[in-house]
C-alpha cells in the first residue's frame, strides 16, 4: 500500500443496539477517511460511540449500515473465518486492561500471538524476545503479569499487538489504568512505533496529553462525528477559542 493510500474509509456508518424494547443508535452516519501512517485520536464523552467505532474497525463487530473498508477490504463482506484472519493479520489491539494471561510469562504472552499465526517455536521465541527488547523489557522476559508494573504490563500488551506487523493499531484507553509517568511512557512508545513501522494508529483516550500527540483528532458526540481536525490539542485540555475544537471541550470528559 502506498503511503498516500487511506488505510480506513468509512461511509454512512450507523449502528444500533437493542435494549429490550428500546433501540439505542450509538453511531449515526459516520463518514471519514484515515490515511496510511496517520496517528488519530478519537475522543468524546462516555457513551458517545468511541468504543463501538473501534470495535467495528477492528472486526469485533460487523457494521450494520454503511460501508467500512480497511486496507482495501470491505469488512461486511468477510466471513467469520475471514474476520478472524483480518484481526490476526491486519489489526493489533491494545486495551485498557492489558488482556494478558496471568499464568504466562511476558515472553509467552507475546508468543501466543505468533503461535496463532503458525510461526515455529524457535522463530517465535526469538521474535518475541526481540519485540520485548524493543519496548524496553529485555530484563522481564520470564516475569508473569503480577510481577510487572502497570506500565510494564501495557508494554507487554503492545509488544503482543505488534507481533504480526499490523497495518493498523487500535488502542482503547491504553493509559487509563496507569499513573502519570507510566502513561506518558506508553503514549510516547505508541507514537515511536508508528514513526518506526509506519502503521496507522487510532487511539481512544480521555487523556489530553495523549490526544495532543496525534496528527488529527476526531470528536464523537451522541454517536455523530462533530469535529475532524488537525489542530493539536494543548496538553492542559483547555481548548482555545480559535481552534476547530472550540466549544467541544466536553469531548475530553
Amino acid at each position: 500500500m502506498s503511503s498516500s493510500a487511506p488505510t480506513i474509509v468509512v461511509t454512512g456508518l450507523s449502528h444500533t443496539y437493542s435494549r429490550r424494547e428500546t433501540k439505542l443508535e450509538v453511531l449515526q452516519d459516520i463518514n471519514l477517511s484515515i490515511g496510511h501512517g496517520e496517528y488519530v485520536s478519537l475522543v468524546g464523552a462516555s457513551g458517545s460511540g468511541k468504543s463501538t467505532l473501534l470495535s467495528i474497525l477492528g472486526g469485533l463487530e460487523r457494521p450494520q449500515t454503511g460501508v467500512v473498508r480497511v486496507a482495501g477490504v470491505d469488512l461486511a463482506s468477510l466471513s467469520g473465518d475471514g474476520l478472524a484472519r483480518y484481526r490476526q493479520n491486519v489489526v493489533g489491539f491494545v486495551f485498557q486492561h492489558f488482556g494478558l494471561l496471568e499464568a504466562l510469562t511476558a515472553l509467552e504472552n507475546v508468543e501466543l500471538a505468533l503461535t496463532l499465526a503458525g510461526m515455529g517455536t524457535s522463530a517465535r521465541k526469538r521474535r518475541s524476545a526481540e519485540l520485548l527488547e524493543s519496548v524496553g523489557l529485555s530484563a522481564r522476559l520470564d516475569h508473569r503479569p503480577f510481577e510487572l508494573s502497570g506500565g510494564e504490563r501495557q508494554r507487554v500488551a503492545i509488544a503482543r499487538a505488534i507481533a504480526n506487523e499490523p497495518q493498523l493499531i487500535l488502542a482503547d484507553e491504553p493509559t487509563g489504568n496507569l499513573d502519570v509517568e507510566s502513561a506518558e511512557s506508553v503514549a510516547s512508545l505508541l507514537e515511536s512505533l508508528r514513526d518506526r513501522d509506519g502503521c496507522t494508529l487510532v487511539v481512544v483516550t480521555h487523556n489530553p496529553a495523549m490526544a495532543a500527540l496525534a496528527d488529527r483528532h476526531l470528536l464523537l458526540r451522541g454517536g455523530r462525528l462533530v469535529v475532524d481536525g488537525s489542530a493539536r490539542l494543548p496538553v492542559s485540555g483547555q481548548v482555545p477559542e480559535t481552534a476547530p475544537w472550540a466549544g467541544a471541550a466536553d469531548g475530553l470528559e
